[in-house]
């Protein structure tokens, strides 16, 4: 798909944008994605506030064109729109939907009707990941969500988290049990009817998780309340942008990445060299190399926090 936009590109800007739009709104049904993030990919592509409304089941969220999720305004019936099922996806610009704009909104309504067709009181009780995305959609009403949460098997007047798993998906658990070891953000346990909350700061967790190898080194399991005020990191708009990423990306030295989370998370430079298997000696001759390479020190507090951020804005970058 991605080679086809490419080629399409060169012959027609419309037409590769159209299946770029394709794309995306197919990842999203792929990955289970829930209505707040159909309707913020439909607000994002189309660069304007966008939204769903469906009285009958008493959905109605609003999206802006930077993602943020903003309360219900008045509705224009000039705007252009898309029927998804009983609800209504409307882009909130005067006229008529250009070419792109009227595949954002088809493509963005068949994957909402394709939502509420599985969690809104329509999905057997045997569809789990329905209930799951059920339980952490704060648009869904209060009984609904209670529903599942008794489908599920959680308490619901107990605790309960939601798991953002690397590449889509959903897990939620109770309160006290133990996360299994998988790639994820983890949010915090929280009444089981605030799990949306606790969703959201999973899928804030999991932009920090790395795949735990030589050119993505870091903690594969992140939960949010670890972060503190690292979580603000997310909220830099272009973290590629930052110089000191920049410096990472183009260092060609293959053991460089491993070399700056070693000796940045590990409590000495001897538990560095442990940790990667080295001889002490030879990490410190890695560090003088490392030091040559980023241009800044790593033999002080500052220095060696200047290495972290930029790992984690290198991980922020290459998951958004």
């Amino acid at each position: 798909m991605k080679d086809l936009a490419v080629r399409l590109a060169a012959l027609d800007a419309d037409a590769s944008a159209a299946v770029r739009v394709i794309a995306y709104f197919d990842g999203l049904v792929e990955a289970g994605a829930g209505l707040p993030s159909i309707v913020r990919g439909a607000a994002v592509l189309a660069g304007c506030p966008a939204r769903l409304d469906d009285t009958a089941r008493r959905v109605h969220i609003r999206m802006l064109p930077d993602g943020a999720a903003e309360p219900d305004g008045r509705v224009d019936d000039g705007w252009p729109g898309a029927e998804a099922g009983t609800a209504t996806l409307r882009l909130e610009r005067a006229g008529a939907a250009g070419p792109v704009d009227a595949m954002v909104l088809e493509r963005a309504a068949a994957a909402a009707r394709t939502v509420l067709d599985r969690t809104r009181g329509r999905a057997p009780a045997a569809d789990q990941p329905a209930m799951v995305e059920l339980l952490v959609d704060a648009s869904a009403p209060a009984d609904a969500r209670l529903r599942a949460a008794r489908l599920l098997g959680l308490a619901v007047d107990g605790t309960a988290y939601a798991m953002a798993l690397f590449g889509g998906g959903i897990r939620v658990l109770k309160g006290d049990a133990d996360p299994p070891p998988l790639r994820a953000g983890i949010g915090p346990a929280l009444p089981v009817l605030d799990l949306p909350v606790s969703h959201e700061r999973a899928r804030v967790a999991v932009r920090f998780t790395a795949a735990g190898t030589d050119d993505d080194p870091g903690d594969p399991t992140i939960s949010y309340d670890r972060l503190g005020s690292l979580a603000a990191l997310t909220r830099i708009p272009e973290p590629g942008a930052v110089p000191d990423v920049r410096v990472l990306e183009q260092a060609a030295a293959p053991w460089l990445l491993a070399t700056l989370h070693a000796v940045t998370s590990a409590p000495s430079l001897r538990a560095a060299a442990a940790r990667l298997r080295l001889h002490h000696s030879t990490l410190q001759d890695r560090v003088v190399q490392a030091e040559h390479l980023i241009g800044w020190s790593l033999r002080d507090p500052e220095g060696l926090f200047r290495a972290h951020l930029a790992l984690v804005l290198r991980r922020l970058h290459h998951h958004p």
